[in-house]
């Protein structure tokens, strides 16, 4: 097995909430359509919290499969493997373990007592976790028994987390509702096939709750399983972002290499950017939904959640793959390779973006723009089109009304007894103040929403014609390669478009919140944004890890 370890070596050289989209925050410019756009993210002040720890997560539980095995794992170990893990790329790791200084269970290991030490009940206490694969360490250990005929994938028996609306085997997926506390179900179809490259899945992330389509005005990274997610880098200060909440948050505190989140309308690009990481948000199709707790089968999409592009890439091509029991799949006849081989070969010589002329007022992103000419990008100011997202917020209403039912028919465990949106607003009313602390106004909409399949219909068209219009008109009109943007700040005119974005640390604001430059381009280009991603990345290295977690 070794010798495939030095193939690794090769490598290492190369929020979806609903508001006013009229409201102006500092983190948020304002916009100029009337209709809900849920990529946009109010700051409010989330000192106040109704709730921030857990109340249906038993600490001692929680760790008692690990106690045992954890016992030589002291601070001392875990202060002398710091050099070797912190911040460190797959790549890089793989190295590590391939030259004897570094294996894959004292990987795993470094990362469990990390959560342990850092993630809930104390003072800097985050709640990025919601769950913990009891047999993880066991299958660490295995690794090295593995025979290969080829060089196994670089994200072989990487600890990754998944995001809680993904269905694995032997964790309950929750969504982080109670309601769904003890749903046992099969491997998700991403989930298979990171399993199939090896990768190590150490655990569950927290999320706000139902994917944030819930609870209305509740913080992002709340839910009544996992309790208040929050950020590194403001604790109790600045938002997580949502709905990936914990899956940023544990990437940027390097409790895991990586997480998948997942997203309808900037549920990936928000936490990932808020919390110093990158996000990609793929075209829709292009990674199956099979097995994950839906919000809307015209927008929903997984996604990785890394600390650099090259991992992201990495992660990314270890999901893909034709689900025939997708609607939405996309067969890309891809090999194994394609997002990451030839990342670091990249260039900007002739490539054009649009900066949208009323970002420039935000000095990280005019020196981003810097950084992207310095590489030899030309950027060309432009006007954002007058162009509106009508009943942005009924297409979900009216998507989530059947999906959900869905997936409580096909996928939920035998346990779960509740099988539509009414029911779940009625078992949260038995408990409202453990259930629902912030009530359950999105759920409730959900159900008051009488529209009809042929409403849906011309909603999804009329988004749709709108969305690729934003974006399409004046890329056509510049000749421009992709969008700039600013962390999720057009995620909803990207998700209607169905169009890819990534999002790359940029730099921290006055108040030291994370900011990312997001790159969009249009349908399939997941591999020309993390080139040129990854060139604004190894240009600016941008990125600083949470001080307080290190």
């Amino acid at each position: 097995m070794t010798k495939y370890l030095y193939i690794f070596l090769f490598f290492a050289v190369f929020s979806c909430k609903k508001t006013n989209s009229k409201i102006t925050t500092e983190e948020t410019p304002e916009t100029e359509t009337e209709s809900i756009d849920t990529s946009v993210v109010v700051t409010n002040d989330f000192r106040e919290f109704k709730v921030l720890d857990s109340k249906y997560i038993n600490t001692d539980k929680f760790w008692n499969p690990f106690n045992k095995d954890l016992e030589d794992f002291t601070e001392e170990v875990y202060n002398t493997l710091k050099p070797f893990i912190l911040e460190q790329d797959i790549s890089t790791l793989q190295s590590f373990i391939a030259n004897g200084e570094l294996s894959y269970e004292r990987l795993t290991k470094f990362y469990l007592y990390s959560i342990r030490k850092f993630d809930r009940e104390n003072s800097r206490s985050l709640n990025s976790v919601i769950a913990l694969n009891p047999n993880v360490i066991q299958e660490a250990r295995e690794a090295y028994n593995t025979d290969f005929e080829v060089a196994p994938h670089p994200i072989f028996v990487i600890p990754i987390l998944l995001k809680d609306n993904i269905n694995t085997a032997n964790m309950p997926t929750t969504a982080g509702t109670i309601v769904l506390a003890n749903n046992r179900t099969t491997d998700a179809f991403i989930v298979n096939k990171l399993k199939q490259q090896g990768a190590l899945i150490l655990g569950k992330a927290n999320l706000s709750e139902w994917a944030y389509f819930f609870c209305g005005d509740c913080p992002s990274g709340y839910s009544a399983i996992g309790g208040q997610t929050l950020n590194p880098y403001g604790r109790r200060v600045l938002d997580t972002g949502g709905s990936s909440s914990g899956s940023g948050v544990a990437v940027a505190t390097n409790f895991c290499v990586a997480a998948i989140g997942s997203e309808t309308s900037g549920s990936i690009l928000s936490p990932a950017s808020q919390n110093s990481t990158v996000g990609l948000k793929p075209t829709i199709g292009l990674l199956s939904r099979t097995g994950i707790v839906p919000i809307s089968s015209t927008l929903d999409t997984p996604g990785p959640i890394t600390k650099n592009v090259m991992d992201n890439a990495i992660v990314l091509d270890a999901m893909f793959g034709y689900d025939e029991n997708d609607f939405k799949s996309i067969d890309a006849l891809l090999q194994n390779g394609f997002y990451f081989k030839d990342l670091p070969n990249s260039s900007l010589k002739n490539k054009r973006f649009g900066a949208f002329k009323r970002l420039m007022e935000d000095s990280l992103y005019v020196n981003a723009i810097s950084v992207l000419k310095s590489q030899g990008a030309e950027v060309i100011e432009i006007d954002e089109e007058d162009i509106d997202l009508p009943d942005f917020l009924r297409l979900i209403n009216l998507d989530m009304k059947k999906d959900r039912l869905g997936y409580l028919k096909n996928y939920s465990g035998e346990s779960i007894q509740v099988s539509s949106v009414s029911d779940v607003i009625e078992f949260n009313k038995k408990d409202s103040l453990y259930t629902m602390p912030y009530g359950q106004e999105l759920l409730e909409g959900i159900v008051a929403d009488l529209g009809t399949n042929e409403d849906l219909e011309s909603i999804k068209h009329i988004l749709h014609t709108n969305g690729k219009a934003y974006f399409d008109k004046p890329m056509k009109a510049n000749q421009l390669n992709g969008i700039l943007s600013i962390n999720n700040y057009h995620a909803g005119f990207a998700a209607v478009a169905e169009y890819p974005a990534v999002t790359v640390p940029m730099g921290y604001g006055d108040n030291g919140a994370p900011k990312g430059l997001t790159f969009i381009a249009t349908r399939l280009q997941e591999k020309v944004l993390l080139e040129w991603a990854y060139i604004y990345e190894q240009a600016s290295k941008m990125r600083i890890m949470p001080e307080d977690y290190k």
